[in-house]
């Protein structure tokens, strides 16, 4: 066959496949007969390839002018590789892609050459990936041309197509080549010069606001109050990335120098177990990309994935094979902190470049998260010792009495305190609050309530024990003052000092309210102590009710204050009820009147004689 007959040749066949695609369309329930047309126009295109090669053989050759020859039959055989109308790709005894045509990039929906130099298999469905190394190795071995289905799957498309593979030996190569030939059986081909979806000018624009998108819905999400009192930030990203980013997100959280795996989100059609676990269990220090990422602390993307065992093994082999991976992209989690790496399938379309930079800033705001998480629930747990050494967790059985009490901290650590404890025959009680806020309030707070209780044991009277913790406080230099009251409960009469206290209330069974003295100079202030004391008698049925600072001064909307009229008013509407209603009801119609806001802490204390 002389070079105008091919050519003449591969002309017939670009109509005839042109006529074989519009047959297609025109009759989508009867593909038989176009299938088999197509088959033969397969193999026909298979022997027009051989022809050209054996042309290009035959091609004499002349002493002089060599290189120009040789030029020449270069030149001619991208013309014709370029030309023809079905795609073709040229593999390597490997497998890599060193030449492909337009027609295959078309099909694909890829750039021209972009997938030369990266392995070719890749694009193949992963069950059908060993089949087809088998048959490409069977080619090169025996030279017999092979051909069989298979599935493509690249930017997204997927394409069942039959594959035609023949072995070639390439002028100027030194190992053997093969040709694949691919013809799509289901899924149509773009119309020739169609520009790809990908470069449109409104699709670059709604990809460009999805990830501003994704970065403003992260961003609400780490800086929810309930990211920082849990630890939910790393699954509440893991999630929000899987719903529309990747079909696998895993984050490796670096711990005692180690990376740990975090949280693992797969296909939502995936069952949990299984390949799931296989990633959940897999150990993130034998996976390059995460090494590497968190070595140099810059992200990394594959549009395609070219080495499988990247990201590490399972005991079935590489997990990205068993993933599907097609696209890959790993970047840090702050700094160093850890690596969050994002899976896509071969079906869907590649990471990018430009996701790659939305996601190292994702990176960054969950590892800001993470440490902000880590300080928080630090200075958390030391908020609850210090809230757990100003609070009694249960209050004690009374004998002859009935006690309740309610406890709201403020915007800060709390720094009012109350306490019921053993006395020598009987039982003593406490409530007070150093003025100021924060973790040395508290602590200050803490000593004193410690201090009451402890020299109670010793004392007969509360005013001595007062007097006491007085002397202890100004020795410590704090600078702090406190306000307290104390009091000894024998039998029914109750003996109170007060130092700069608000008074307490006594609520009679007939709704009667009577405010006790209170009174005095609070503790901390001068050496010797100015308290006041008072011996009240609690009756069955009377409730002693003591409160803090922050009841009174809770304000409303208008900057009113709660005061102690108003407190007066809702206890006397709790005549001969249980303390535990007593304090509830004070509680509820605080809320009521400041909206539910509580800026300094509240503590409502109620003893009723029984």
């Amino acid at each position: 066959m002389t070079m105008p007959d091919l050519e003449h040749a591969l002309d017939a066949l670009a109509g005839r496949v042109t006529s074989l695609r519009e047959a297609r369309t025109a009759y989508p329930n009867d593909l038989a007969p176009t299938l088999d047309a197509t088959l033969a126009e397969l193999d026909t295109a298979v022997e027009l390839l051989a022809e050209a090669r054996e042309q290009l053989r035959k091609a004499p050759k002349r002493t002089t002018g060599r290189k120009d020859g040789a030029q020449r039959e270069l030149k001619l055989l991208r013309q014709v590789f370029r030309a023809f109308p079905v795609p073709v790709i040229v593999l390597d005894g490997g497998g890599v892609v060193r030449r492909i045509n337009p027609e295959t990039s078309q099909m694909l929906g890829s750039p021209d050459g972009y997938l030369v130099g990266r392995s070719f298999p890749l694009l193949v469905d992963v069950s059908r990936r060993a089949a087809f190394r088998s048959h490409l190795t069977s080619v090169l071995q025996t030279g017999q041309p092979s051909a069989f289905e298979t599935r493509l799957a690249h930017q997204g498309r997927t394409h069942t197509v039959q594959v035609a593979l023949t072995r070639l030996t390439m002028p100027g190569e030194p190992q053997q080549m093969v040709a694949a030939v691919a013809l799509p059986t289901e899924v149509q081909l773009p119309e020739p010069g169609a520009r790809r979806p990908e470069q449109s000018d409104g699709a670059l624009l709604i990809a460009a606001a999805k990830r501003q998108d994704l970065l403003v819905k992260m961003g609400k999400l780490l800086l929810d109050e309930q990211a920082l009192l849990r630890p939910v930030a790393v699954a509440r990203a893991t999630r929000l990335l899987a719903a529309e980013w990747a079909d696998w997100v895993i984050a490796d959280l670096v711990r005692d120098g180690l990376a740990r795996r975090s949280a693992v989100m797969g296909p939502k059609n995936l069952p949990v177990a299984g390949l799931v676990r296989q990633v959940e269990a897999s150990d993130p220090m034998g996976s390059q990309v995460v090494l590497q990422v968190l070595e140099r602390r810059t992200g990394v993307v594959q549009e395609m994935v070219d080495d499988e065992t990247l990201f590490g093994f399972s005991a079935e082999g590489p997990l990205l094979t068993a993933m599907g991976a097609g696209s890959l992209v790993c970047v840090p989690i702050g700094n160093g902190d850890g690596a969050l790496t994002l899976v896509r399938g071969h079906d869907r379309p590649p990471f990018t470049l430009a996701d790659l930079a939305v996601l190292q800033e994702v990176g960054l705001q969950l590892g800001l998260a993470v440490r902000a998480q880590s300080s928080y629930q630090s200075r958390s747990q030391a908020a609850d010792a210090l809230s757990a050494s100003v609070a009694p967790r249960n209050l004690p059985e009374v004998p002859g009495y009935e006690a309740a009490a309610v406890y709201h901290p403020g915007s800060s650590v709390g720094a009012e305190f109350y306490d019921v404890f053993p006395v020598s025959k009987g039982w003593g009680f406490a409530l007070g609050g150093a003025a100021g806020k924060g973790e040395e309030a508290a602590s200050v707070s803490a000593m004193v309530r410690g201090g009451l209780r402890v020299l109670s044991a010793w004392e007969s009277d509360p005013d001595l024990v007062m007097r006491k913790v007085n002397e202890a406080l100004v020795a410590q230099g704090t600078g702090m003052f406190v306000m307290a009251v104390a009091g000894f409960v024998k039998g029914r009469t109750l003996r109170m000092s007060s130092a700069g206290h608000h008074p307490a209330v006594l609520l009679q069974p007939d709704g009667g309210v009577r405010y006790a003295a209170g009174g005095g100079v609070p503790l901390g202030i001068a050496p010797e102590a100015e308290t006041s004391v008072e011996t009240l008698t609690v009756a069955p049925g009377e409730t002693l009710v003591l409160y803090s600072e922050g009841l009174i001064s809770s304000r409303n909307d208008r900057g009113e204050p709660y005061g102690e009229e108003r407190l007066a008013d809702v206890l006397a509407r709790c005549a001969g009820q249980a303390p535990s209603a007593v304090v509830k009801a004070v509680e509820e119609d605080r809320n009521l009147f400041s909206g539910g806001q509580v800026w300094d802490e509240i503590v409502v204390f109620a003893l009723r004689g029984v």
